[in-house]
């Protein structure tokens, strides 16, 4: 898993028939201080989020294990909009 911020969101007319109702986002990948990184990925969206956001992914065969990827052909899943996090500095 991974946090990343939303950057943008990808459109594609001509897709394979699996993607078909699935939103697909730019997610930046972010550090332990929630600056952005030079590292993105396309994400498919399961929980509605926006742009700007800071949302929770996950990539692999992990990413087919929610309900509406289930067996679809994606690599990376937002799962979760991230309301907060607290990092240790020790």
């Amino acid at each position: 898993m991974f946090l990343g911020r939303v950057v943008g969101t990808v459109w594609a007319t001509q897709k394979d028939p699996q993607l078909e109702g699935l939103k697909l986002q730019v997610v930046q990948r972010v550090n332990r201080k929630l600056e952005l990184q030079e590292d993105f990925t396309i994400a498919a969206d399961s929980v509605g989020a926006g742009s700007g956001e800071l949302v929770l992914c996950s990539a692999g065969s992990s990413a087919r294990m929610t309900e509406i990827t289930s067996g679809k052909p994606v690599d990376a899943v937002i799962m979760a909009i991230v309301d907060e996090v607290d990092i240790s500095d020790s």
